[in-house]
């Protein structure tokens, strides 16, 4: 199991529930892809360095991982088919 470090950028209209929502099923992936979520990091709305999908805000949430090293094209995969998340990024720590 290597150590990972996913960033994402979720949609700016969603609700504190909805966040939380998209959270659990970011975490779910994770599990699914065969990883754990160690730690969680949600550093709130931001504004962007330029808009994205005509947002000019985001909520920054950085999660860290363990998962085997092919499981990262199985989480990309549920987050680029997501609307909700506006960019996301993994990389090795």
């Amino acid at each position: 199991m290597r150590k990972y470090e996913l960033a994402y950028i979720a949609d700016p209209e969603l609700d504190s529930e909805g966040l939380e929502a998209l959270e659990e099923k970011v975490k779910g992936w994770i599990k699914g892809a065969g990883g754990e979520a160690v730690n969680v990091d949600n550093w709130g709305k931001r504004r962007l360095a330029y808009p994205i999908k005509k947002r000019n805000d985001g909520f920054y949430m950085f999660v860290e991982i363990e998962m085997p090293p092919n499981a990262g094209t199985v989480i990309e995969q549920d987050l680029r088919l997501n609307e909700q998340i506006l960019r996301y990024m993994i990389t090795t720590l």
